[in-house]
């Protein structure tokens, strides 16, 4: 059967704004038949990388909270630390990051919790049993939330080929731990010259893995490690790093069952953004020119249909001029995200999370005026 995927364009006037736009198309989408009296309800959004100008703006998140508030709920906004050496690696900077691109209660009415904590170790372990992940490490503040909202500002992803709602959620929501999960199919390993000495990895090995040369280097018996990837998550230095080696399709699949480990058994609902459509992750501390002019905002409670209607769009529109698709002469019938990202397939991540059961890519598009 076909989901409903309910969608707005971007004309506005100062009768109908875009926030007020956004509110009907949430509500026409079902929203308000989620129970939210008394319910910690998690608004999962992505705040943006330093010099990254493509997030969502966060007048957007503060219409949402503004209407769960209405509805009886208890919101909070929230991310998990990235697993790469940023501004964004553990709540500290993040928060930082977050005020300075305007997300903060002052601006959305509502705190901003980052979701697994000070250093990323912050986690519930959601059995899955999957073909990839036997559990899923999600952030204890998204584990926690009776209820999930994914605002999710769809875009190429050099890793996956896009990043919407199932990016958002799967690799979005899971801890520092749960990321090296879902990018690396490998333990760990110390980067011996940015290693200080200081002993923080052997302190918070579980494993007791890791021990200190003589030298005051740290090192990993592997005989011992598991890769749950807590040295990373722990060392403040960038010496405990991830070996980005996995296929971006078993990636693509392993967010798919992160995915599910964040909306099983919970009341969800998901907005994709589809404008700036940059090429490349908002973890990028830039953003290039859109690959394909706005489009609109799409809204619905099946993750797997929204992102599959938000490809078809962005498919179906004219290209950005100067971006990066005309450079390598994109034509029109071409698929604007296997050219963008030739080694990547938008597919794998979608046909996965359709067959475990978290969506449908049969969809039915429906206009909100």
């Amino acid at each position: 059967m076909a989901s409903n995927v309910y969608f707005t364009n971007l004309r506005a006037n100062p009768r109908m704004t875009l926030l007020d736009k956004l509110e009907k198309l949430v509500r026409k989408a079902g929203m308000e038949e989620i129970a939210f009296t008394n319910k910690f309800t998690a608004i999962k959004i992505h705040f943006g990388e330093r010099g990254n100008l493509a997030y969502i703006r966060p007048n957007y998140t503060a219409k949402m909270v503004e209407l769960v508030k209405s509805l009886g709920g208890k919101p909070f906004v929230t991310d998990a630390n990235t697993l790469y050496v940023g501004m964004r690696a553990n709540a500290v900077d993040h928060l930082e990051t977050a005020s300075l691109h305007g997300f903060n209660r002052l601006t959305l009415g509502c705190d901003v919790i980052i979701a697994d904590g000070l250093k990323g170790t912050e986690y519930r372990e959601i059995p899955l049993d999957f073909k990839h992940c036997k559990s899923a490490k999600i952030g204890s503040a998204v584990a926690d939330a009776d209820i999930i909202i994914s605002m999710n500002h769809f875009k190429g992803h050099e890793m996956v080929s896009f990043g919407g709602a199932l990016k958002n959620l799967g690799m979005g929501c899971g801890s520092r731990g749960g990321k090296l999960e879902m990018h690396s199919a490998s333990q760990p390993f110390i980067d011996e010259p940015s290693c200080v000495g200081c002993r923080t990895c052997v302190v918070n090995c579980a494993q007791h893995a890791i021990t200190m040369n003589a030298e005051r280097k740290a090192v990993i018996d592997y005989s011992l490690c598991v890769g749950c990837g807590q040295c990373v998550a722990v060392c403040t230095y960038g010496a405990a790093r991830v070996r980005w080696d996995e296929s971006s399709a078993t990636c693509a699949e392993k967010i798919a069952e992160y995915t599910y480990a964040v909306v099983h058994g919970k009341p969800n609902f998901h907005i994709n953004f589809v404008m700036d459509i940059s090429p490349d992750c908002d973890c990028f501390p830039a953003n290039d020119v859109p690959i394909a002019t706005n489009i609109g905002i799409l809204a619905s409670t099946d993750p797997v249909a929204l992102d599959r209607a938000s490809i078809d769009l962005v498919n179906a529109a004219p290209t950005m001029p100067g971006s990066i698709l005309d450079e390598r002469g994109w034509q029109p019938g071409m698929d604007k995200f296997d050219l963008l990202h030739p080694d990547t397939s938008w597919r794998a991540g979608l046909d996965y999370a359709e067959q475990i059961g978290i969506g449908t890519q049969s969809y039915e598009l429906v206009e909100v005026k």
